[in-house]
C-alpha cells in the first residue's frame, strides 16, 4: 500500500457563502474572527493521542495540533479536506493547528470549524459589533474572569445593570438539522451549567454562548443522546433563568463570521 493520499480535493475553494452570509448592510459592524494564523489546505488522515492529527499538506505528511478534545463525530474520516493555521510562534514543535474540515461533496459542502478557541474570540468580537442579545447599557467586556474557584469566559458590565457572566462552547455536531452539544460526555460542561444557574439565583445574569460552526444547523438543543445528564441540567438551567445564545457561524479559509441566532429545539421527555 502506498503512503500517499490524493491531494486534488485539498484545492477546494472557499464555500459560496462568504463573509456576508449573515446579511444586512455591507457597512454594518459584523463579528468576524480571522484564522489564528495564515491558513493552508490539506488532507486529514487521523487523530491520535487526543491533541495530535496526522495530515498531508502538499507533498508533506505532518503531525499538527488540535485543541478539540470532543469526539468530533462524523468529522474524522480519512481523506477529508481540512484547514490548518500556521503557528505564530517561530520554532513551535508542531507547525500548524487544525482549524476546520470540509464536509460534503466538492463545491456543494461547507467548512466545519473545530478550533475550540474560536467561540471565545467570537464572543468578544460579537460584543464589539453589538451583535449580542443584550441591552446597549452593557459597555464593558472582560475575558477570562475569575469567579470564586472558577474562571468564566466572559463578563459583561454596565452602569446600573447586573453583571452578566458568559461561558462559551463550540458546536460541531448536527443531527436532523439540529445542532447539539456536547458530542461526548462532558463533566466540565455540566459543572458550567450548575455554576451559571447558581449565578442567576444570586441575582446576576448568566448566559451560555454556543457557536455552531457549520452551515446545516437550523435550531439548537442539548445532546441527550450523548450526555443525558447534561441535557437535564441544560433545561434546569433554562428554567433557572440562564440565557441560551446559540448562533450559527460561517467558516471560510479567511476566518469565521457570526450569522443568525438559532432557536431552541423543543424540550423532550
Amino acid at each position: 500500500m502506498h503512503d500517499r493520499t490524493d491531494t486534488s480535493a485539498a484545492r477546494l475553494p472557499a464555500q459560496s457563502a462568504g463573509a456576508d452570509a449573515e446579511g444586512g448592510s455591507p457597512n454594518a459592524p459584523r463579528a468576524f474572527v480571522p484564522m489564528s494564523g495564515p491558513a493552508v489546505t490539506g488532507i486529514f488522515l487521523r487523530r491520535f493521542k487526543r491533541f495530535l492529527v496526522d495530515c498531508r499538506i502538499g507533498e508533506q505528511k505532518l503531525v499538527i495540533h488540535t485543541n478539540n478534545t470532543g469526539s468530533m463525530l462524523g468529522l474524522l474520516r480519512p481523506g477529508m479536506p481540512m484547514l490548518a493555521s500556521a503557528a505564530s510562534r517561530p520554532g513551535r514543535r508542531l507547525p500548524y493547528t487544525q482549524e476546520a474540515v470540509y464536509l460534503g461533496e466538492e463545491g456543494r459542502g461547507f467548512w466545519v470549524g473545530v478550533n475550540t478557541s474560536t467561540p471565545n474570540r467570537m464572543l468578544a468580537s460579537a460584543f464589539a459589533a453589538g451583535m449580542l442579545p443584550v441591552e446597549k447599557g452593557y459597555t464593558g467586556f472582560r475575558a477570562e474572569v475569575r469567579r470564586g474557584a472558577s474562571r468564566l469566559d466572559g463578563l459583561l458590565e454596565g452602569e446600573g445593570l447586573p453583571r452578566l457572566w458568559v461561558e462559551c462552547k463550540n458546536v460541531t455536531m448536527v443531527e436532523d438539522d439540529t445542532a447539539m452539544f456536547p458530542d461526548a460526555c462532558s463533566e466540565r460542561g455540566r459543572k458550567h451549567l450548575l455554576e451559571l444557574a447558581d449565578i442567576v439565583r444570586g441575582g446576576e445574569r448568566a448566559a451560555m454562548f454556543y457557536l455552531v460552526q457549520r452551515a446545516d444547523g437550523h435550531c439548537f438543543g442539548p445532546a441527550a443522546c450523548i450526555d443525558p445528564e447534561y441535557a437535564d441540567l441544560f433545561w434546569q438551567a433554562v428554567d433557572a433563568g440562564v440565557e441560551i445564545w446559540a448562533f450559527r457561524a460561517t467558516v471560510s479559509p479567511e476566518g469565521t463570521s457570526l450569522a443568525e441566532r438559532l432557536p431552541l429545539t423543543c424540550r423532550r421527555g
